[in-house]
């Protein structure tokens, strides 16, 4: 392991009642980012059969929704080479209030709006005005996502110092993430069903907004202190950043595994009209309440989510987070191929087979959520060290914008498996979004090993490393 990790390890410890309010602001990004991978293409290109109409034509005999997945790609592509920009005004921003906080403060209300204006497109059925719009709105949302969202993200360096309280704060920040999955996964999908679309995205930019704000104040007075500006030159901050080795290693095992989770996401209400459509509880029938069912579903995954918090957390505490993380994106990419058989199993209805199927993949997911801010913070520390100014935001940024180019490969790539099956009679493209998950997890896992970095108080250190 490396010897390097900067300020970690070193400083006073941080109060729990900041840990607690800075953490929440996982509750705001989750809500919204959950309840936009599962909503967007199901509500612009829904599948045969479902009671709302297709909003996005055909163009050139290509399918809505490959047409919808390459508009989006397109905003994602366009958009997402403001990452490293935004994130070095923010290292270099100069305020009364600090480098974070401007940007957090007036950037969150503009991106909880964009959220709602989502699902108000211009024409209620087929038409080209909605592939504009959609184009138009998501890139404007995919920029104020990174204005409020990275700045908060870039705070963590600073007001956490020891490897304690980054794990304690990547722990409160995945249970709180759990409770927005929770509103923008299973919420929505009773919104969806009591007050519709827009109803539901207001109520939970609503929320967003609020819990956002709450965590901002909270962790104010630490945020405050964050005021010395990086030393100027973009270029310079963006070669020691894609040149740092552990960044390196560390990066595609992000962007794949929020790819892989985001295909998934996006499968839920597909795969309840194609594989529990038949499926019966308490005179509820998955054709007819698909929103309940998907709630049921995101509430297994919830809750085997948050079983594997503490679960993951204790093993970080004795094997270190490095090697936590890497056994926890092992576990995913073994786990997720197994979701193909869902429903297969004989003698035992397909509902109880996918709430099983559902709660166990929780469990890797939520080792694979625990530690990307902490493993960020301590590259961003190991770079402070050689370089001899602190750029988080930089690299938050360059992570941001890296993970944007790759997911923005989702809907389209989501889109062509589905091309193999999506209906009921013909479920195969809807089962392969598993396998096809596995592999891009399997994928990061492998650049992962190569990682080598470990801050001062890292468990997997040898003993004397701290006396270097």
């Amino acid at each position: 392991m490396s010897t390097g990790g900067g300020g970690a390890g070193r400083g006073p410890a941080l109060p729990g009642r900041v840990r607690v309010l800075y953490s929440s602001a996982s509750i705001a990004g989750n809500a919204l980012s959950q309840a936009w991978a599962l909503w967007l293409i199901y509500f612009y290109a829904p599948p045969a059969g479902a009671d709302i109409p297709v909003r996005i034509p055909e163009l050139g005999g290509l399918d809505p929704r490959v047409v919808l997945g390459i508009t989006l790609t397109l905003a994602r592509v366009l958009e997402a080479v403001d990452d490293p920009l935004i994130a070095y005004w923010t290292d270099r921003t100069r305020s009364r209030w600090g480098r974070r906080i401007p940007f957090v403060l007036f950037g969150t209300p503009w991106w909880c709006v964009l959220f709602i204006l989502v699902f108000t497109p211009p024409a209620d059925g087929s038409s080209m005005a909605n592939v504009v719009y959609i184009f138009v709105v998501a890139q404007l949302y995919f920029l104020l996502n990174n204005v409020a969202g990275s700045a908060m993200e870039a705070l963590l360096p600073h007001i956490a110092r020891r490897t304690v309280d980054r794990v304690s704060v990547a722990s409160l920040q995945v249970v709180f993430g759990v409770g927005g999955a929770a509103i923008g996964l299973s919420l929505s999908s009773l919104l969806v069903d009591l007050f519709g679309f827009v109803g539901m995205a207001a109520i939970i930019a609503t929320i967003a907004l609020t819990t956002r704000y709450v965590a901002l104040a909270g962790s104010w007075r630490h945020a405050l202190t964050d005021a010395t500006p990086s030393h100027p030159g973009v270029m310079r901050a963006l070669r020691a950043t894609f040149t740092n080795r552990n960044f390196l290693a560390y990066l595609p095992s992000f962007v794949t595994f929020q790819l892989g989770v985001q295909m998934l996401t996006a499968l839920l209400p597909f795969f309840v009209a194609a594989v529990l459509g038949e499926s019966r509880l308490f005179g509820l029938s998955g054709a007819d309440n698909e929103g309940t069912f998907i709630f049921l579903l995101t509430v297994m995954v919830i809750g085997g989510a948050l079983a594997g918090v503490p679960l993951f957390a204790a093993v970080a505490r004795r094997r270190g987070t490095a090697s936590t993380y890497r056994a926890a994106m092992l576990g995913a990419a073994c786990y997720f191929p197994l979701l193909f058989f869902a429903g297969y199993l004989p003698g035992i209805p397909a509902l109880p087979q996918s709430l099983v199927a559902m709660a166990l993949g929780g469990i890797p997911m939520a080792g694979v959520f625990l530690f990307p801010n902490v493993l960020t913070a301590d590259i961003a520390d190991d770079s402070a060290q050689s370089t001899g100014t602190r750029r988080e935001a930089m690299f938050y940024g360059s992570q941001n914008m890296v993970e944007k180019f790759a997911i923005s490969l989702g809907p389209l790539l989501f889109s062509l498996v589905l091309l193999a099956g999506d209906s009921a009679a013909d479920p195969l493209g809807v089962r392969l979004v598993g396998p096809f998950a596995g592999l891009l997890v399997l994928a990061g896992y492998l650049s992962f090993r190569s990682y080598r970095l470990a801050p001062l108080d890292d468990p997997a250190r040898a003993p004397d490393a701290g006396a270097r």
